[in-house]
């Protein structure tokens, strides 16, 4: 099998969920005893991306791609996939994947399975896993098609599972004269001032229904600055109105992968499981013994969060 996972990188830094994309696919070339071409449009991380294990990193280069446009985007993603025959190209969800990848798919008429969570393999066959409904059930994909596009969700596949390597630096002139360019881009997006990345942070303390009321938040708040994190929730915490959405994790909220992902008083909903299922290590307070977060945390104490946060506080400010 032949791979090409695209790299997204935004102001010269390698996009969060493009690292989980890499990672994913030395997977599934290890798997499959395949090959791996890597491609970026930034000359500044193909150094980075050459300590990654792959057989090729591809930089395309040409003056129109140095800024993000759809237009451009496509054209120079076909001209690769045109020169090589790859059974499957692998992307990160991003709002740029979802913009240009379709325009993609149905220009070289590749099946494109989206938001993928995770994946099996079947007789050297594939099948992607897609979640559904808000996250209420999965689906599972095979694609008939001897190529694919896939885009990963961020947060199900770890980062840290990047193996190292040296790789061959393959610099491409890409001719887009022939492109019309009719999309003109305005000013880049950011977020508002108070939208908080919580994908960013190594240490996450997220609090649910069991913090109780409004007031208590702040024990948990001084447990996220002790501990160097941020402070997120699960839904219930924000329909009340004690925080702001953006804090929110889950399906409807921001999908995570920390090294550490402290869940107090969260009961673990499907919903609140599939944004920070891939992190590293979960562990979990909550006094219902049957509270389904514990079958997927690595460590568990059963306790009232609202008696152990204070002791965790204190604790923490003796070491």
């Amino acid at each position: 099998m032949k791979i090409l996972c695209f790299v997204q990188n935004d102001d010269s830094v390698i996009n969060p969920v493009s690292k989980e994309a890499i990672a994913l696919s030395q997977e599934i070339k290890n798997k499959l005893n395949g090959e791996l071409d890597i491609l970026t449009f930034n000359q500044d991380v193909s150094s980075e991306l050459n300590q990654f294990e792959a057989t090729n990193i591809l930089v395309g280069n040409n003056q129109e791609l140095e800024n993000y446009n759809p237009l451009f985007y496509t054209s120079a993603v076909e001209h690769i996939i045109s020169s090589n025959n790859y059974d499957l190209i692998i992307v990160g969800h991003t709002y740029q994947a979802r913009d240009w990848v379709p325009r993609l798919s149905a220009r070289k008429d590749i099946p494109f399975i989206s938001d993928c969570i995770d994946y099996l393999i079947e007789d050297n066959a594939i099948q992607w896993i897609r979640s559904l409904y808000r996250a209420k059930i999965n689906s599972q994909l095979k694609s008939k098609s001897q190529q694919s596009i896939i885009s990963i969700q961020s947060g199900c596949f770890k980062a840290d599972n990047i193996k190292s390597g040296q790789s061959e630096i393959k610099n491409i002139e890409i001719d887009l004269s022939h492109v019309n360019k009719t999309i003109v881009p305005g000013e880049k997006f950011k977020e508002s001032g108070s939208q908080i990345d919580l994908t960013s942070s190594d240490v996450i303390i997220s609090i649910g229904r069991g913090i109780g009321k409004e007031e208590n938040i702040p024990m948990a708040k001084e447990l996220a600055e002790l501990t160097g994190g941020l402070l997120a929730s699960s839904r219930p915490v924000v329909d009340s109105g004690w925080l702001d959405h953006s804090l929110q994790i889950g399906s409807s909220g921001q999908v995570v992968s920390p090294k550490l992902y402290l869940a107090l008083g969260i009961s673990g909903a499907i919903q609140h499981v599939v944004g920070m299922k891939g992190s590293n290590s979960i562990i979990a307070i909550n006094k219902d013994p049957n509270a389904p977060i514990f079958e997927l945390s690595d460590y568990g104490i059963i306790g009232d969060i609202l008696e152990i946060i204070p002791k965790l506080n204190e604790a923490i400010k003796e070491v």
